[in-house]
């Protein structure tokens, strides 16, 4: 696949919008997060940056090593906004979830 997108001279433009789903998915994942199980699901980020940075390391191909890094290092930059969210609520710009004991 890389040769593919090499030669077709689509690598850059492909990975630059892949990086984009993925910070762009990662946003509602950290205010649903943060939503249901507080800021105790940080973990969960940091087992997936991890994760991520093994398998960015491990894997050959240029195009998914990338993907994996950029997921990896969007994992672990979103364990800082799962607290940011955490005060985005209090300061009352995102609901707070009434069932959730804090």
């Amino acid at each position: 696949m890389t040769d593919w997108l090499c030669s077709n001279h689509l690598f850059g433009l492909v990975l630059g919008l892949a990086t984009f789903l993925v910070i762009g998915i990662f946003h509602p994942i950290v205010i649903k997060g943060e939503y249901y199980f507080g800021v105790r699901c940080w973990w969960v980020f940091l087992l997936g940056g991890i994760a991520g940075i093994i398998g960015s390391i491990l894997v050959a191909d240029t195009f998914w090593s990338s993907i994996l890094g950029v997921l990896a290092f969007s994992s672990l930059w979103s364990i800082g906004e799962i607290f940011e969210q955490r005060k985005r609520v209090a300061r009352g710009w995102f609901p707070k979830n009434p069932r959730r004991k804090d």
